[in-house]
């Protein structure tokens, strides 16, 4: 059928079209069923939509990213055929029934995924699929391979690479800032790409925008990295493993992060970008993604045998998290705090000791004996200062940047405590909420700046907390929250008052009958 192109701007996570009912009857098609659609030498899969209202009969509208990668002219005359639905779906209901799948079937899925032509609801039970079955380490290799392999691969002319990454779920764990300028400073190339926030109050790229250029292309981001040692890029900017773009979509909404899936993702960026040696931080805690102490131990061991199947030399740290990294939590509030740690400030301690402890890893891998104290050593020394502006500068932000010189939200308000006493937990899931609530990630000024962590003595009516926003509406948006929640539980030595009860009293209450009622008459 020939139809004119139109363009509506709107964005779906699938390739979607919307025909004219009457055209959807004509060609045999109904909602969710596909089409392809040719313009010249392109030719692409879309999910069907149909109406009688937002094109009219003749027309097929496009949505979004999908019309300007087809590349029609407006009301350009297109070809657009019926076609059936890809056999990775019965790939997919394989694997709903608890079936492993071959590698050739989960290569088919993951194409399918990265060309989106899945619709949501097959992405779905895709992900559904995984989060209730599972797949052996055999399948995950393959799945991580598969999303190598339909996407970019950079490949560089220095060798080894090293590289660094965080599974997340602790806020306030700004420690990339420091790892990658240690690390690029004692002489080995990492070339660091990182996620921007789900669903925290910060990723990496959200803290490294605040004062420079994330966006870098693969080219770019090689030219950094082999000029200066290392990168503080966005991976989302390249075209690396671009199947997970898609899943984490379908993911979000749903709150759910398959075992497998994980995995994969962290593992085919790595692949990506050619890393040899890699070190994962696990952090456990209440309000992680990793509650318990069996569950990291784990997830490192899948990570360092996928890692072994994968060609990568993986090592695996599983840190605290209980509480916050530092007392920073939102993209600026975290961007001077790490900073501050780069010009000499030794405190947070926490910060220094995750940072120095995953740099140290790092260096042992790559031949530097007593990797940690090195660490240490070129953080004190300045080293590590000189290099992080070194890699700012490359990526266009100002060589000379200073802790005091990141803005911070202008709107403020502390969270004071009610009592007397110690804090005795803190939660990072409402930390989270509440930072967000101010504004963060998107607003680079909002956050939560901690007065007080777990055992900290708090008298009553001092501040726990500094809520920042970047406008007024947004920060009594937070306070408003805040007093639903207790983020942070102060309590007193003594946790319990019983009161004293004589013997008399037991005695008449262990032995003594209650006399009972007197039968009515």
């Amino acid at each position: 059928m020939q139809l004119k192109a139109k363009y509506i701007d709107m964005e779906t996570a699938e390739h979607t079209c919307v025909l004219h009912d009457e055209d959807a009857r004509e060609l045999g098609v109904r909602e969710q069923d596909r089409v392809r659609i040719k313009h010249e030498r392109n030719s692409m899969v879309f999910i069907v939509q149909t109406t009688d209202t937002v094109v009219n009969k003749g027309e097929v509208g496009i949505l979004g990213r999908a019309y300007k990668l087809l590349g029609p002219d407006p009301d350009e005359v297109i070809e657009v055929v019926g076609t059936s639905r890809p056999a990775s779906v019965d790939f997919i209901k394989k694997k709903m029934a608890g079936k492993e799948l071959t590698t050739a079937e989960i290569r088919a899925i993951v194409n399918d995924i990265a060309e989106r032509t899945l619709s949501n609801v097959e992405l779905t039970a895709y992900v559904t699929s995984l989060e209730i079955n599972g797949m052996n380490i055999r399948e995950t290799a393959d799945l991580t391979e598969a999303m190598v392999e339909t996407g970019e691969t950079i490949q560089f002319d220095r060798s080894p690479v090293f590289d660094f990454h965080s599974i997340g779920g602790c806020p306030g764990n700004k420690i990339t800032l420091i790892v990658v300028p240690i690390v690029a400073a004692a002489g080995l190339l990492i070339p660091k790409t990182s996620s921007r926030a789900i669903s925290s109050a910060a990723g990496t790229a959200d803290i490294v925008e605040v004062f420079a250029n994330v966006d870098l292309d693969s080219n770019k981001l090689r030219s950094i990295a082999e000029s200066v040692g290392g990168t503080l890029a966005w991976g989302g900017s390249m075209n690396l493993a671009p199947a997970d773009d898609v899943i984490i979509r379908v993911e979000h909404p749903l709150g759910i992060d398959p075992h497998a899936q994980l995995l994969a993702s962290v593992m085919s960026k790595k692949k990506a970008v050619g890393a040899d040696f890699l070190v994962i931080d696990i952090p456990v805690g209440e309000g992680t993604k990793v509650p318990t102490m069996e569950k990291a131990q784990a997830f490192a061991k899948d990570f360092v045998e996928l890692g072994d199947k994968l060609g990568i030399h993986v090592e695996a740290a599983i840190t605290y998290g209980d509480q916050p990294v530092g007392r920073a939590i939102g993209p600026a509030l975290e961007a001077r705090e790490a900073i501050s740690i780069l010009e000499g400030n030794q405190h947070p301690s926490s910060v220094i000791e995750k940072a120095a402890g995953m740099a140290g890893m790092l260096l042992d891998m790559g031949g530097i004996k007593g990797g940690e104290g090195k660490a240490r050593e070129i953080l004190a020394s300045g080293e590590a200062l000189k290099k992080f502006r070194e890699i700012v500068a490359a990526q266009g932000g100002d060589p000379n940047i200073k802790s005091e010189d990141i803005p911070v939200g202008k709107y403020t308000y502390d969270i004071v405590s009610r009592e007397t006493g110690y804090v005795n937990a803190i939660k990072n899931k409402q930390l989270v909420q509440l930072a967000r609530a101010a504004g963060a990630p998107k607003d680079k000024g909002a956050g939560i700046l901690l007065h007080m962590k777990r055992g900290n003595r708090v008298c009553e009516g001092q501040p726990l907390f500094t809520i920042y926003a970047d406008n007024k509406a947004k920060l009594d948006q937070a306070i408003e929250l805040s007093r639903k929640f207790e983020p942070m539980t102060v309590e007193g030595m003594i946790l319990q008052k019983l009161p004293y009860i004589s013997k008399t009293e037991v005695i008449e209450r262990t032995f003594c009958p209650v006399p009972s009622e007197p039968e009515a008459k």
